[in-house]
């Protein structure tokens, strides 16, 4: 309010004045108590509304007890350092006198030895390299050996190229602090650009070997897909993954649909491919299917919240018993009796098909899970007919959680150049990985490789030495 304000109010009658003087008090009072809920300092620690981020520690009850005491058991074996197998360097600590008292020493009455390991100060190295060429007459023109320390044409080594690739885009660096510390610990002088230019060329020399990585996944007897959201540029894209135990594939779409899964495993998969409940994946034939169990227990338990009715909670009770006993009678296959166990399999898809019956007048939550039982009734218990299946999608999952994190960090791409780089790098290095490799020293074993050769070189990562 300003002073004219205030003037207008006091020119007024009196009894007009007074209901305005009282309007704009009772305006205040409402304000303060508003000011008083918003402050930390004024908000009641009993309140139930108050965040917990505005409670003081000592006003908090006690955190939850750990069902069990932390760390190994007693009596277990001893876990230390291991000795080293070489020794670089050897230093003798001597004393003349004594630390405390200055008093003068003689001889040393005892002795111990200790290790330490360290990294010793990084120095880059330059390397000139004299290029002789020479006459061919066959092809009539001057040849010349090729350079495998460096790509192409590029003054940046080979190995800083890989190793920095492999902290950006499987260790989630991101790529101004891949510059810190090569100008810090290396005194490499290197832009962002420099780098992010240099793992494009990358990726395209070693583009054959991811492309032969998805041609052995097409061919694989079991393989696990799943996808989530990536952006390019802002723009919603997906990035799909499909893995083996032994090979990881990765590629970057627009699309979230069936017409991906048909580029990288074919229209008929002649494995076994395991995923989650995505519509794209039942247009893809294959020799069968496995539908992850997790995310059916996700649906339902999501379901619980919001359904209480009789009828959803008495289904729900059968469907979940039959999940668990499929999942024990996987367990206990080596167990039983080849005889035994088809009996029992033959048993549960039984009760799956009297499950999955439609009645009239049903709950609708009960008709949606019903109905997904009926499309998916020859795609829950593959894992019973075939070794080596898994019930979960958890596989998958796994492979997805280092891009998902790494995504906060370098919100993706900007480009789909950038994107096709990180997908082809990200492929090899998880391959590598997968495979108990050094994936530094794999891939860039593969990548000089493929500097040496005048035709793309398709090389699996298990044949790099």
């Amino acid at each position: 309010m300003t002073r004219e304000d205030a003037e207008k109010i006091l020119e007024l009658p009196k009894e007009d004045a007074i209901e305005k003087i009282v309007e704009l008090g009772n305006k205040a009072e409402k304000y303060d108590e508003l000011t008083k809920k918003g402050d930390p300092s004024e908000s009641s620690d009993d309140d139930p509304a108050t965040p917990s981020g505005m409670k003081p520690p000592y006003s908090k009850p006690p955190g939850k007890k750990r069902k069990k005491k932390p760390g190994q058991k007693k009596g277990h074996p001893g876990a230390a350092r291991p000795k080293p197998d070489k020794i670089d360097h050897h230093k003798e600590h001597t004393l003349s006198c004594c630390p405390k008292c200055k008093n003068e020493l003689r001889k040393a009455v005892t002795s111990y030895n200790r290790y330490t390991e360290d990294i010793p100060p990084v120095e880059t190295e330059v390397t000139e390299h004299t290029i002789h060429g020479y006459w061919c007459s066959c092809c009539k023109k001057i040849v010349y050996p090729k350079v495998s320390d460096a790509l192409p044409n590029a003054m940046i080594g080979i190995r800083v190229v890989v190793f920095t690739a492999w902290l950006h885009y499987l260790i989630g660096v991101s790529v101004n602090n891949i510059v810190r510390i090569l100008n810090f610990s290396a005194k490499f002088k290197i832009t962002a650009g420099g780098l992010t230019q240099a793992w494009k060329r990358l990726a395209d020399q070693m583009e054959a070997s991811y492309e032969q990585i998805r041609k052995s996944l097409s061919e694989a007897a079991v393989l696990h897909g799943d996808e989530t959201g990536w952006r390019i540029n802002g723009i919603t894209h997906w990035l799909w993954c499909f893995a083996t135990k032994k090979l990881c594939f990765y590629i970057v779409d627009r699309s979230r649909g069936s017409p991906v899964i048909v580029e990288v495993v074919g229209a008929l998969f002649k494995g076994i491919l395991i995923s989650d409940f995505w519509g794209a994946y039942n247009v893809v034939g294959a020799l069968a299917k496995q539908k992850c169990f997790y995310h059916f227990f996700t649906a339902l338990v999501k379901t619980d919240k919001t359904d209480k009715s009789s009828e959803w909670k008495a289904f729900r009770k059968k469907l979940g018993r039959l999940l668990r006993d499929a999942i024990r009678l996987h367990e206990r296959r080596d167990q039983l009796d080849a005889h035994v166990f088809q009996r029992r399999l033959a048993r549960l898809r039984k009760r799956l098909a009297q499950l999955a019956q439609k009645k009239p007048e049903e709950d609708k939550d009960v008709n949606r899970i019903k109905k997904r039982l009926r499309r998916h009734k020859d795609e829950l218990f593959t894992f019973l007919g075939y070794e080596g299946v898994s019930p979960y999608n958890n596989h998958a999952e796994q492979q997805m959680r280092t891009p998902a994190i790494n995504r906060k960090i370098s919100h993706q791409n900007r480009s789909q150049e950038g994107a096709k780089t990180q997908a082809i790098l990200m492929t090899l290095f998880k391959s590598a990985g997968l495979q108990k490799l050094n994936p530094v020293e794999a891939v860039l074993a593969l990548a000089r490789k493929c500097i040496d050769s005048d035709a793309p070189v398709q090389v699996d990562l298990q044949t790099v030495d």
